[in-house]
Formats: C-alpha cells, sequence, structure tokens
C-alpha cells in the first residue's frame, strides 16, 4: 500500500475538533461483519463482531474505548483497514456495550484482562496457523498493554505484534484532565450513558451499589468510585486506577507495539506521554509516535474536507502488516535453521 506520513488537517482546528469529527461526520461503505455471542464461565456473555476470511490468514483483533460499540467510527476504520487486507478481525464488545446489558452483576473496566485473554486463546486455538495481531483504542488500548505485560515473555507465540492509540496510560491522571475545561463534555457524555446501565443494572441486583451514590455522581472519578471500584473488587477509585493504569505494565511488553497518541489529547495530560517515553526507552519492543497534533483518536489528515484521510487506523494496520512480514520471516529462519539441523 502507498505510504503515508501524519500531517493535522487545516480544516479542523484544534484537538476538540479532531476529536469529534469521526464521530458525526465520517462515513464507511458496508462491512460484511456479523455478531456472534460467547457464553461465558461464569453464566453471563460476550459478544464479537467478525469480519470472517480463509483460516490462516492473518487475524485482527480489537478492543474499544469506553462505551464503544460496532458503530465507532476507529472500529469500523479498522475493520475496513483490515477488509482490504483480506484479514479476519474480530471486535470484542466488553460486557454491557452490545446490544443488551450483561447478565452478570460486573461490567467491564480499564484493567479487566480476563475476557481478552479468554477470547484471545479461543480464537487461536480455532485457528492455530494464523499470525494474530492486536489493537486496542482508549479505553482498550489500556486493557491490550496491560494484558500484554501481564503476559510478558509468556505470551503467546502466534501474538506478533499490537497497536494502541489514544491510550489513558496514566487513569487517576486522566479522571482528573476531563474534569477540565470543554473536556468536561466528554466526561458528561460518557457519564450519562454509564449511570444509565447502573441504574439498569441495579433493577436486577437492587444492592449491588447505591442508586443515591450512582444518580449523584458527577465526574468519572465519582462513578469508578461509586460503581467501577467496588463492583469489581478494588478498595476505591484510586486503588482502582493505582492496579489497573498500563503505565505500570508497558516496560513488560514483549511483542511489538506501536503507541500512538496526540499531545493534544483532551483525556490525557501531555506529561504523561513524558513518562512513556522514559519507560520505553529500555523496551525495544515498543515504537512510540506522539505528534503535537490529533486530538481524542482523530488524526484526520489531508488537504481536503471532502477527501479526509484517516491517519490512524491506517497506520495501525501498516505497523501490524510490517509485523507480521517480519514474523513470517523469523519463522522462515527458524524452519530453515531447524532443517539444517535435521540434515546435517
Amino acid at each position: 500500500m502507498v505510504a503515508h506520513t501524519y500531517s493535522p488537517s487545516w480544516w479542523l482546528p484544534g484537538p476538540h475538533a479532531r476529536t469529534i469529527w469521526g464521530r458525526f461526520f465520517r462515513r464507511t461503505p458496508p462491512l460484511p461483519t456479523r455478531v456472534e455471542r460467547w457464553e461465558t464461565a461464569d453464566d453471563d456473555f460476550l459478544d464479537l463482531v467478525r469480519l470472517d476470511a480463509p483460516k490462516g490468514r492473518p487475524h485482527l483483533v480489537m478492543l474499544h474505548g469506553l462505551e464503544g460499540a460496532p458503530r465507532s467510527h476507529y472500529a469500523r476504520g479498522l475493520f475496513l483497514q483490515a477488509l482490504q487486507r483480506g484479514w479476519a478481525a474480530d471486535l470484542l464488545l466488553f460486557r454491557g456495550c452490545g446490544a443488551e446489558l450483561n447478565r452478570a452483576p460486573r461490567f467491564y473496566h480499564s484493567g479487566e484482562t480476563g475476557d481478552i485473554a479468554v477470547v484471545a486463546r479461543r480464537l487461536m486455538d480455532a485457528d492455530p496457523e494464523a499470525p494474530f495481531v492486536f489493537a486496542g483504542v482508549s479505553l482498550g488500548g489500556n486493557v491490550l498493554l496491560k494484558l500484554l505485560g501481564e503476559m510478558g515473555d509468556a505470551v503467546p507465540a502466534q501474538i506478533i505484534g499490537a497497536a494502541a492509540v489514544s491510550v489513558p496510560f496514566d487513569l487517576a491522571r486522566a479522571s482528573r484532565h476531563i474534569d477540565q475545561g470543554f473536556s468536561r463534555v466528554y466526561q458528561t457524555h460518557f457519564l450519562r450513558s454509564l449511570r444509565r446501565k447502573a441504574l439498569a443494572k441495579l433493577e436486577r441486583y437492587p444492592d449491588l451499589v447505591s442508586r443515591e451514590r450512582v444518580e449523584a455522581s458527577r465526574t468519572l472519578w465519582d462513578f469508578d468510585d461509586v460503581v467501577t471500584a467496588p463492583v469489581h473488587g478494588f478498595a476505591d477509585a484510586n486503588d482502582y486506577y493505582s492496579r489497573s493504569s498500563s503505565l505500570g505494565f508497558i516496560d513488560r511488553v514483549r511483542v511489538p507495539t506501536l503507541l500512538l497518541s496526540a499531545r493534544d489529547d483532551p483525556f490525557l495530560p501531555p506529561a504523561v506521554l513524558d513518562d512513556v517515553r522514559r519507560i520505553a526507552t529500555r523496551n525495544p519492543n515498543l515504537t512510540l509516535e506522539f505528534p503535537q497534533a490529533g486530538g481524542h483518536v482523530g488524526f484526520v489528515s489531508g488537504a481536503n474536507p471532502f477527501r479526509p484521510f484517516y491517519y490512524g487506523e491506517w497506520r495501525v494496520a501498516e505497523f501490524l502488516a510490517q509485523a507480521i512480514e517480519a514474523g513470517a520471516y523469523r519463522h522462515s529462519a527458524r524452519t530453515l535453521r531447524s532443517d539444517a539441523t535435521l540434515h546435517a
């Protein structure tokens, strides 16, 4: 494919325009995806949005952001990249983010890696010859990096590359940052959806958390303190943020991984990216791309507003394609060495 460099579109001035554009104005063609439901060991279910391809083809596994959905512009963009490249692709819908609320008392959160670990294992077992690559966006990027860090040297050989976009590496600082200035608009949007789901969950589990405190939540920190933390076994929001932030796990990532974030991301103070860069100097598996402008999951390029180019998804797919090629080369090299040993 044609190589591209990123230059922020002049017609989207400022980080908020770059952040909002994709949600309201981006259009993608129809995609041949389907939804498949998997039952879980705790009597719940997970929904996957699936793009099929022949066995053995590269397989992209995607994780969405906070309150993401199959219609999220970046998810559709990544599916389109996979389709154009002949890859299989799956988008895991976190619990409660599908067409219906999940059955269990629990939801999903930024540090919950159990579901994606189970899904990844099942997908790889079903197609053992396929190379697998992973992409996580925003909250999903934090989950992905935490998972890879938890795996460390034990990461399955089939996982050969990953990419994480607009990650809130430090959840506490991100939560405080989104409660400032215009970013409160995003916070209000998320809270409206999160509170609605929490209140619906209380209809089935009335003693789960305090209804009054859920209704009184005015910040994401409030909500995480009232709902996310106690429901998922954390002492409070601060404990949840401390134990779930991917900043503490990226030093142990052992597969080639792209970190794509803009320094003007309205969800995260740029000082966090400086901390990420310092850690990354000690881990050659991390490739950092932190342009000055791009917004949150924006990265819209192109001089013509009627023909925008969505650099973020292209860059993710291109990086992963290179990882696939490098993985195939390493596999061939191992095979040649094995053959030479056998015939020596």
